[in-house]
């Protein structure tokens, strides 16, 4: 996802166009130019650098060696090629340049389907993206002190995104979303102001206008949507749903109102009034994205992402048309569909409707009217030593990670231990539910950044038949994905939801997420093995090691 991110970037395009004077911007369109080609050029840098950074991860020290600065012979030659045709005269190199652009950016997205072509797919969004910029700077004139300014601007994006971590991807990823709208809001605004004089005699001023006031309203729901999910997944903010009285008015009352402004604002002619309407919708659409996203409980967090992320490719879509950019709708067009299709399967693995949880509906599709029933029982807790005496009397192990570990940040010791019981012939392997975590992939990345070996890393329909004839089964840091409550009560808001079929591994026997109670914690065949996950799991290693040699 930090690649769809990465190409996202191409706001930068709209922003390069906005801007214009000398060394410093002149206007105030020019300065909101400036402002959207510096948010996008964090966006491009660090979704690539994030995303090599990751793909590294996954490398071993028995890979072939890789010879990525080659990318830049086809890389330079396209360049090369485009710069040659357009100072001959070729009018239309630019366009067949940001189609070539176009392709490499969907070949981008193609190559990172598969764990074999991930890197040669990074390789092209860096391509596609570089090509489309250097395309743009193509199609303006610029003067020495222009160059300084867009090169200050592309720099401070630079450096910024060089200081990412990745410890924190869903927030990460939020962070990014919120650029992307917040560039497009600034570039539409901007473009109307500088191009206000020209819709008197332009016959496709309607389209045009309609274009930007979306931009300029899809921008905005994503810009604000994506600090609330950062806020909520940072801790900054409540998990739970903020559900305030009467919010599907509220949130009607705001479409409406945004309608309202849109048809104001394509019948007026005073730019005065045109420009009133446009901020109007980006303080309502703002103010939408945060009681839209507010009210999405943290177990809907996973599909929050994956919605933001294509709001913020129709953004881009539709500064690509009103601009006359086939670049940026090209690329919006495909992030936008790629995100939505990812939130449908997002919603599919968790027996949810994507309209449910965008206006933050309560339940599954199967869940019930009745009253959830009551967790009750005694649990069953052992200790450091008596879960590997369990552990030494098993051969055939399911490890289910949740991101209990991703927060205590126990992947290290977790895949030494793996190590030392695969090398006593165990058997070792991971289960990985689809929504674990708070985004798609966040736990396979941060195994692979411990050194788990991808291959004994499964999907929740690649493993779940095996659990019946599995001796133990390690839960750490994970409670939705197995809570029992999905297959045994019909009124649990999580009814339905597939769950991975358990010694348990929490800090205490609180909620998850989810907010639901797990009854699996009080099974018969289920022990408790209560703490930090990272002090556990060093407590485990260490008496691993003593009992079965290091």
């Amino acid at each position: 996802m930090s690649v769809t991110n990465a190409i996202s970037g191409i706001t930068a395009v709209g922003g390069l166009l906005v801007m214009g004077g000398g060394v410093l911007p002149h206007t105030i369109p020019q300065t909101l130019g400036a402002a959207a080609t510096f948010l996008s050029t964090i966006n491009i840098c660090g979704g690539f650098l994030v995303t090599k950074r990751m793909l590294d991860m996954f490398r071993r020290s028995t890979d072939p060696p890789e010879f990525n600065y080659l990318y830049g012979i086809p890389g330079t030659a396209f360049v090369g090629g485009y710069a040659a045709l357009a100072a001959a005269g070729y009018p239309e190199i630019h366009q067949m340049a940001y189609l070539g652009s176009s392709l490499c950016c969907v070949g981008a997205l193609a190559g990172l389907a598969s764990q074999k072509t991930a890197r040669l797919g990074n390789a092209l969004g860096m391509v596609g993206v570089s090509a489309g910029l250097v395309s743009t700077l193509g199609v303006m004139d610029i003067p020495t002190e222009f160059a300084i300014q867009i090169a200050g601007c592309m720099t401070g994006g630079l450096a910024i995104a060089k200081k990412i971590e990745i410890t924190d991807l869903p927030q990460l990823v939020a962070a990014f979303h919120s650029l992307v709208g917040m560039a497009a809001v600034l570039t539409c605004i901007g473009t109307y102001m500088a191009d206000f004089p020209s819709f008197a005699t332009d016959p496709a001023a309607n389209a045009i206008k309609t274009a930007l006031f979306l931009g300029t309203f899809i921008g905005g729901v994503t810009f604000s949507g994506s600090l609330v999910a950062y806020g909520k997944l940072q801790g900054l903010l409540n998990s739970a749903p903020l559900l305030l009285p009467g919010r599907h008015a509220l949130n009607t009352s705001l479409l409406g109102a945004n309608a309202a402004a849109m048809a104001y604002y394509l019948m007026s002619s005073s730019s005065t009034v045109g420009l009133s309407c446009l901020g109007a919708t980006s303080a309502l659409s703002m103010l939408m994205g945060v009681t839209l996203t507010a009210a999405i409980g943290g177990a809907d967090m996973p599909v929050v992402i994956t919605v933001l992320n294509s709001y913020s490719g129709w953004a881009l879509c539709a500064e690509g048309f009103m601009l006359n950019n086939n670049l940026m709708t090209i690329v919006g067009a495909l992030i936008g569909s790629s995100g939505a299709i990812l939130s449908y399967i997002m919603c599919k693995a968790m027996n949810r409707s994507l309209p449910n949880v965008i206006l933050g509906g309560y339940g599954t599709s199967s869940t019930g009217t009745g009253k959830p029933m009551a967790v009750t029982g005694t649990h069953t807790e052992v200790d450091v030593s008596q879960a590997v005496q369990m552990i030494n009397e098993s051969k055939n192990i399911i490890i289910t990670p949740g991101y209990g570990l991703c927060v205590a940040k126990a992947q290290y010791p977790l895949a030494e231990i793996v190590k030392t019981l695969s090398n006593k012939g165990k058997k070792v392997r991971f289960g990985i539910h689809p929504v674990a975590g708070r985004m798609p992939g966040q736990l396979n990345v941060l195994l692979a950044e411990a050194g788990v070996p991808y291959d004994v890393v499964l999907e929740m329909d690649e493993i779940n038949d095996d659990f019946k004839e599995t001796d133990l089964v390690l839960v750490i840091g994970a409670n939705d994905t197995v809570n029992s409550a999905a297959e045994e009560d019909p009124n649990s808001i999580i009814a339905g939801m597939p769950v991975l079929k358990v010694i348990v591994m929490k800090r205490s026997l609180g909620v998850g997420y989810a907010a639901v109670d797990n009854p699996i914690f009080y099974k018969e065949n289920t022990a408790m093995l209560l703490g930090d996950a990272k002090k556990t799991c060093d407590a485990l290693l260490n008496k691993v090691n003593e009992e079965l040699g290091s």
